[in-house]
């Protein structure tokens, strides 16, 4: 059986990266990731995609689209 502690790494990983695991289990994940290329490649993947995502929530509209949304939001009010 060649069972290196995948299944577990896999399934702690969400809270391993944000660091949400208890001390212990923290240091067996991370030993974990060390030597298997494959939770550690999916460890990178997760890791990178929280990054982006969080970079992309932090991006704001142009001023100009935010006028010109307010200016028919202003337009449809007046109709209405």
């Amino acid at each position: 059986m060649s069972d290196c502690g995948c299944d577990k790494a896999r399934k702690d990983l969400e809270e391993y990266l944000r660091n949400e695991v208890c001390k212990t289990q923290h240091t067996d994940i991370r030993e974990h990731l060390e030597n298997c290329p494959s939770c550690r490649d999916e460890a990178l993947v997760a890791t990178t995609l929280t990054a982006v995502v969080a970079r992309a929530c932090k991006e704001s509209a142009p001023e100009e689209l935010r006028d010109m949304v307010l200016a028919r939001l202003r337009a449809q009010q007046a109709t209405h």
